[in-house]
């Protein structure tokens, strides 16, 4: 049966929703607080430059074929995309490198360099990774996890997965070498999660960007949401920009539409929430529609850490360093200061950091002779006491400073353009409750059953999508809630 569906913000979880319901059959309308699509993948240009505000790695890219395919379509005649080798460049607090990309011959050769007795614990991480990549991603990423008895089905899976132990941990019981523990267990901090926190099954993300790949979209991540939005155009869908929601209509527990900040009611069959999960039942869901989702349940959720961006452009080209498309540059102080960030909630002077330079893959992002940048760090969301109106030049500037002494010599005298974000603009910007960049935290407690479901327990005919809600962040986790979310409307 055709239905009136609306969808809440336009993130890669909405977008990726909204088409699939098109594909369906089904009218979709998409409201967007912003002046353009893609929530977190967001594009930012300034001064001739082309910034992607958020998710760079894509994995996966069968997922973006599927949606193309369900409407008819080819993905390669909307974007394009390229492989990225290595898949990233891992640095240590010393400057020691490690690169690893999809030729099992590279990697080993590589760790072969740093330490030669982890070779053969590698290949032994990797086959026992296949296992939980087979049962985390492959079977239930796709699955709703709406019952208890559901989570009890896989429970024996998960104990024999051994999942009651951290990513960080699990690594450890094959590689010796502290660098290279941390090399193959950082992969949750790219979902909002704690190595050392987090469940092995995230272990599978590393096997994961193994079996398709890392890629990067020609023209920018933005490129993928500017593809998905004339694709739901094609399609007869509607999108409206600038447009906020005032509050998810609810009639004897059930959705029946939005009311707009402009008083403006729109009627639909059901609602679906890409806005962050926390933000739309605390602020847009009156509380007397919510019995488990009261204020005080989403008080008690763990949320995970936020980030600090900067964007910046340079007059010169970076060619001729140590760098790579993607890089991770590991603090010394590695798990305390995760601990410091996920558990005392702690600004620190050190920091952990992701530099994206995209422009040694693709230059049209910036103007000739030029390069484009963006430097990531974690911090804390805003349980923090940090005062970020204060904070955020200082941080920004030792952040620079550690990288033209380090990596970019002569960076703040060639610097064009530069802007950043950090909590408060996840909090203010994003709608991100208490400004976490990746909303609920992966741990095994707050996973599958134990996340936010994608159909609501509170209200009939609402559903979410995004990171919030199963399985989780990241672009794969991301696009497999939307295709929950068309099985579950129907």
């Amino acid at each position: 049966m055709k239905k009136n569906i609306i969808v809440v913000g336009s993130g890669f979880g909405g977008l990726a929703t909204a088409s699939r319901l098109l594909s369906k059959g089904h009218n979709v309308t998409i409201f967007e607080k912003r002046d353009q699509p893609g929530g977190r993948a967001y594009v930012y240009k300034k001064d001739g430059f082309t910034f992607d505000g958020g998710p760079t790695v894509i994995t996966a890219p069968f997922m973006f074929d599927d949606i193309f395919s369900a409407a008819g379509k080819k993905r390669k005649d909307y974007f394009k995309l390229v492989d990225c080798n290595p898949f990233y460049r891992i640095f240590d607090h010393e400057g020691q490198k490690f690169d690893y990309n999809s030729d099992p011959g590279f990697t080993l050769n590589e760790i072969e360099k740093i330490s030669p007795d982890d070779a053969e614990g590698y290949e032994k991480f990797l086959a026992s990774t296949k296992a939980i990549f087979n049962k985390g991603f492959v079977e239930l990423a796709d699955k709703p996890f709406l019952k208890f008895s559901d989570m009890l089905k896989v429970a024996p899976d998960l104990i024999r997965l051994q999942s009651h132990k951290s990513v960080y941990k699990y690594v450890s019981q094959f590689i010796q070498n502290e660098f290279l523990r941390r090399c193959f267990s950082f992969h949750p901090l790219l979902i909002g999660g704690n190595p050392f926190d987090a469940s092995s099954i995230y272990a599978m993300i590393h096997y994961l960007e193994r079996e398709w790949g890392v890629h990067y979209a020609m023209g920018g991540t933005g490129t993928i949401v500017d593809a998905l939005v004339t694709l739901i155009r094609e399609q007869g869908g509607e999108l409206h920009f600038n447009t906020e929601i005032d509050e998810i209509l609810v009639e004897q527990g059930t959705a029946k539409g939005v009311r707009l900040k402009s008083g403006d009611i729109h009627k639909a069959d059901a609602v679906v929430s890409n806005a962050d999960v926390a933000f739309t039942y605390k602020y847009l869901v009156n509380p007397k529609h919510r019995k488990k989702y009261s204020d005080k349940k989403i008080e008690r959720t763990r949320y995970s850490m936020s980030l600090f961006v900067i964007y910046f452009g340079t007059k010169k080209r970076y060619n001729d360093t140590n760098l790579t498309h993607h890089n991770i540059i590991l603090g010394e102080r590695y798990k305390g200061l995760l601990s410091d960030i996920f558990h005392k909630k702690e600004l620190t002077d050190d920091f952990s950091l992701y530099l994206h330079m995209p422009t040694i893959t693709d230059p049209s992002l910036a103007p000739d002779g030029h390069e484009a940048f963006y430097v990531l760090s974690p911090v804390p969301h805003l349980d923090s006491s940090t005062d970020w109106h204060k904070q955020a030049p200082v941080y920004r500037d030792a952040i620079m400073q550690f990288l033209e002494d380090n990596y970019l010599p002569d960076l703040q005298k060639n610097i064009v353009t530069e802007h950043f974000i950090d909590p408060l603009h996840f909090q203010n910007t994003l709608n991100s409750y208490k400004g976490s960049a990746f909303s609920v935290e992966p741990i095994l407690t707050q996973s599958a059953w134990f996340r936010p479901h994608n159909r609501s327990e509170d209200v009939e005919n609402l559903y979410f999508v995004g990171a919030g809600t199963h399985p989780g962040a990241g672009l794969p986790g991301v696009l497999s809630s939307a295709k929950i979310a068309e099985d579950l409307i129907g």
